[in-house]
């Protein structure tokens, strides 16, 4: 009997910045492709996370894509970092450049996926009810793509406005003016919406469970001159991007902090305080990262700065972090952050000590007492790193799914391929590179390398491929054993999980802690990956 022709050599999940490239990339290696994106247009993030103040913390000209060569001499950034709308301008640019859109399916949900034990390939089902088959699934659905929301009684009771940051309207414009609004959440995006809101709003009200070691973005905009000379060095500067530890501009310090006296460090600190971006992160002395007495100098130079910035003393002490080191959270860049708390019209409900009971028809029930508002933002943030895949049906080799295989936390090999799932390849999920660094800049090689690795698969007639269990479990047993021993463990964040709502529900099923991402360098993780293809891809099981 004969076997029928898979409709595509690979489907791709989503059309963000990754699956772009990776669209580009098998298409120049002469593949059939199609790509599901559920939003209407391509940017991934940068599509979906509109709200006001989203914006850039990489600098803008090191998160572009290298491989337009001809938009790089064309294209001027108007601030170091740049703003949500024109980020959209220029991945819409990019596709329109290289036509990407004839190969991509917008408004399309991925709801299943199964793999066919008889011919080796999948089957993608959408929530249409369309059904495409491919011999490989490549998966780019990001790191911060799937939204959570609070678990909090009554929340389809209230009658107001109600906003996720990270799916705000693409066809209306959101007016604060002269009414009552509340935020839920002071992470990274709760920074940024917050600071903007405050311009306008009535009245906001600012609900805290857990305060973050933000620290000041220092952007500006950028002359025809300085755009000049920043194109003058793309290549140096593209180089250098991918032997940075994290992909950023920015590299850690050898110098530690006991190579200062108090003065010297102090001036080493301002002058930090004072630089763009992760100049106070990734720019400090290596040793805040790892030692726990180094990381408690740098934490009670912001703690000063915070109280020389709000005016009430009870304010900034609530604002000022007392449960993790610096950097062991995602650190957010603020513009202005702490001063929206000198407003009239702003003010801060610590959760720790004014929790949240429920949701009314007319505004936020605390334990202290009512808070009518107009709107309710929640800027409460994402399932990390597995939201998305696990939101999809995901049936591998004999059927057995990816929620089963991810019961107890994700395991993958080199957080590429998860065995049992012959054909299925994962860019950007857990134990990559990704969720700590530059995104692009940790994607590019690794798009490189699978596109490769595609092509091979189809030059040479193999017909499937999938991780080694034994790998498999060396590879994450070294990422949970690299993570745990550092200063990242004892903090909660979304790098294990910590942020999603069951954490607070007393019915939910206890989840063992297990780290998501990868904590090694992103020269390094190449390298791993490089090392596998020029050895004939030990770890993985080939049959043609």
């Amino acid at each position: 009997m004969a076997v029928c022709k898979p409709d595509f050599d690979v489907i791709v999940i989503g059309a963000g910045i990754s699956g772009m490239y990776q669209l580009y990339l098998l298409r120049e290696a002469g593949l059939t492709v199609r790509v599901l994106e559920t939003g209407g247009d391509v940017g991934g993030t940068w599509y979906w996370n509109r709200y006001p103040g989203a914006r850039l913390d990489s600098e803008s000209y090191s998160y572009q894509y290298a491989f337009t060569k001809d938009l790089l001499e064309e294209w001027d950034w108007a601030e170091h970092f740049a703003a949500q709308p024109e980020l959209e301008r220029y991945y819409q640019t990019v596709a329109d450049r290289y036509d990407l859109r004839k190969d991509i399916q917008f408004d399309t949900r991925v709801t299943a996926m199964t793999f066919n034990d008889g011919t080796d390939d999948w089957t993608v089902t959408t929530e249409a009810g369309q059904r495409l088959t491919a011999r490989l699934v490549i998966t780019a659905t990001g790191v911060l793509s799937a939204p959570i929301y609070p678990h909090v009684p009554g929340m389809d009771r209230f009658r107001g406005e109600v906003h996720h940051t990270a799916l705000w309207p693409h066809d209306e414009d959101v007016e604060f003016e002269g009414k009552r609004v509340a935020v839920v959440g002071t992470g990274a995006t709760g920074v940024q919406v917050i600071t903007e809101i405050a311009k306008t709003a009535g009245h906001l009200t600012v609900f805290q469970r857990t305060p973050n070691w933000a620290v000041p973005l220092n952007n500006e905009p950028l002359s025809s001159g300085e755009m000049a000379e920043i194109r003058a060095g793309y290549p140096e500067m593209f180089e250098r991007l991918q032997n940075t530890f994290s992909g950023f501009l920015h590299d850690w310090d050898p110098t530690p902090t006991t190579d200062f006296d108090d003065a010297g460090l102090r001036e080493r600190f301002e002058t930090a305080y004072r630089g763009h971006g992760f100049t106070k992160w990734i720019g400090l002395p290596a040793d805040i990262a790892s030692d726990a007495t180094a990381n408690r100098k740098w934490c009670d130079f912001l703690a000063g700065k915070i109280r020389g910035r709000v005016t009430d003393p009870k304010t900034a002490e609530l604002l000022i972090p007392d449960d993790h080191y610096f950097g062991t959270k995602r650190v957010p860049c603020e513009s202005g952050y702490f001063e929206t708390f000198n407003q009239d019209n702003v003010d801060l409900v610590s959760i720790k000590e004014n929790p949240i009971e429920e949701i009314t028809e007319t505004g936020i029930r605390t334990a202290q007492g009512d808070i009518e508002v107009d709107m309710i933002v929640y800027a409460t943030g994402f399932e990390a790193f597995t939201g998305a895949l696990k939101r999809i049906d995901i049936t591998g080799a004999g059927g057995r799914t990816l929620q089963q295989a991810w019961a107890d936390g994700p395991v993958t090999y080199l957080g590429v391929q998860v065995s049992g799932f012959p054909n299925l390849f994962i860019m950007g999920g857990p134990h990559g590179k990704g969720g700590h660094g530059n995104g692009p800049r940790c994607a590019e090689r690794v798009l490189e390398w699978m596109a490769e690795f595609a092509e091979r698969i189809f030059t040479e007639g193999i017909r499937r491929v999938e991780a080694d269990p034994e790998a498999e479990r060396e590879w994450s047993d070294e990422v949970q054993r690299r993570a745990s021993s550092g200063l990242m463990a004892q903090t909660k964040s979304i790098y294990f999980g910590d942020n999603l709502p069951d954490e607070n529900d007393p019915e939910a099923t206890p989840r063992k802690r297990v780290y998501l991402a990868y904590i090694g360098a992103l020269n390094e993780y190449v390298e791993r990956l490089r090392t596998m293809a020029r050895t004939g891809y030990p770890g993985l099981l080939i049959s043609k």
